[in-house]
């Protein structure tokens, strides 16, 4: 079995793709096994060989002890026997599926893949990829056989970036594999480092649709808060109030409203929706809630354009500082930020924005956006100031340490998470 021959260490299981995902599960492995390490990004590879995690997850502590060899060499994979591959599944400009990384790291193990191997997917996608598109490409590359030669299984990541409590050996980890014998062998070796146990689907679908519809079922939640925090705002009424008072029933779900982005939340319904448009299905509530939580950066937008104006300033002389610009809080990943759309439209009044965060890389972002974004900024001269982030750095200023970013008396703050909300005297205030 090849679940004995890697415990030996007789075998080498390798993990491609090293980022939030593949990063964490292959030094986990690597604690018990023998791991290679693979990413096509040399610049990466180099710093994970001097025990730095590019993403900003992982202490250098998390190196120690480890079976592993980083490399970008495609070779070094002729050594491995269990392929894991963990690379992004993104969307596309029109909000379609970009399968790009995804068939790239199959056509990778496909070069390398021999009589025996296995390979197990754990990036998102939708129900049906593994069998329908990925597996053709190993198969026609490796020039071996499905099931015959070769065995594949599909097991979802459920990392979340920034989470301390929630990881990957405290969180079920659900596998499926092609056949019983490949199914029981992929789910022992997960069980290696998964303290919290492993669930076996049933098939390989079904594990593919489990974990596409667990952040589709977040997502519309979230909508549904989202759309309440727009018909409570022409109210007057405060959404954070609102909650409060609502979670006093035991039976409530506690969603939030905010910006909906990254590469979980703010994807992975479009891979269900772009599957059920191909069955001939138009899904109605997941594509509202997309709309809806879509839109949710330019409301801001335009809701802190309003205040501005109450005020009697000029917008075309406003200025906005923007305070966070990551995904999510604590956390240095800007894919997909809706920060960015709150941005666009403050911009689109010829307003001046300018941008700070203590986790992004300016040179990443610069990158990706075309934009700066600084540490810190010069205070004393904005019209507003936009908490979009809740990161730690953040959460502790007062009303005072805020406006001395202000240019006068009648500053606006735009809270997007509620954090200030009972906190703010003086400054003109408004969130979500």
């Amino acid at each position: 079995m090849i679940y004995d021959k890697l415990l030996t260490k007789e075998s080498t299981l390798a993990v491609i793709g090293l980022g939030y995902v593949g990063l964490p599960i292959a030094l986990e492995f690597a604690r018990q096994i023998k791991v290679i390490g693979f990413d096509i990004n040399e610049e990466r590879v180099q710093m994970m060989k001097n025990n730095e995690d590019p993403s900003e997850e992982l202490e250098s502590s998390a190196f120690e002890g480890c079976d592993i060899e980083f490399t970008s060499n495609i070779d070094d994979l002729k050594a491995a026997h269990f392929f894991v591959i963990a690379v992004p599944t993104p969307i596309n400009s029109s909000n379609q599926p970009d399968l790009g990384p995804v068939l790239a790291a199959s056509r990778t193990v496909g070069k390398v893949l021999k009589k025996g191997d296995y390979v197990v997917y754990e990036s998102t996608v939708y129900p049906g990829c593994t069998e329908e598109d990925c597996i053709p490409v190993l198969e026609e590359i490796s020039g071996l056989t499905f099931k015959d030669d070769f065995k594949v299984g599909y097991s979802p990541e459920r990392i979340n970036p920034g989470d301390k409590q929630h990881t990957i050996r405290t969180i079920t980890k659900v596998a499926s594999g092609c056949c019983a014998e490949s199914l029981e062998n992929i789910a022992k070796v997960y069980e290696l480092v998964v303290d919290a146990g492993v669930h076996r689907a049933a098939s390989i679908k079904v594990a593919e649709a489990a974990k596409v519809i667990e952040n589709t079922q977040r997502d519309v939640n979230i909508a549904l808060i989202n759309e309440l925090s727009i018909i409570l705002n022409r109210l007057g009424v405060n959404t954070y109030d609102v909650l409060e008072a609502a979670r006093t029933k035991w039976n409530f779900l506690p969603f939030m409203p905010g910006l909906v982005g990254g590469h979980c939340i703010g994807v992975d319904p479009y891979y269900l929706t772009y599957k059920a448009k191909n069955l001939g299905y138009h899904a109605k509530v997941i594509n509202s809630g997309r709309y809806v939580n879509d839109s949710m950066g330019f409301y801001v937008g335009k809701q802190t354009v309003k205040r501005i104006l109450e005020q009697g300033k000029n917008i075309l002389e406003g200025r906005v500082l923007v305070m966070g610009v990551t995904f999510k809080e604590d956390v240095a990943d800007i894919r997909n930020s809706k920060v960015l759309d709150v941005i666009k439209e403050l911009e689109s009044f010829s307003m001046r924005v300018d941008l700070i965060d203590p986790h992004a890389s300016p040179k990443e972002f610069k990158q990706e956006y075309d934009m700066e974004v600084k540490r810190t900024a010069e205070k004393g001269i904005y019209d507003a100031v936009i908490l979009a982030v809740n990161h730690e750095e953040y959460r502790h200023m007062t009303e005072a340490d805020i406006t001395e970013y202000m240019n006068d008396d009648k500053g606006v703050l735009i809270d997007i998470k509620g954090m200030y909300r009972d906190k703010i005297k003086n400054l003109v205030y408004w969130s979500l």
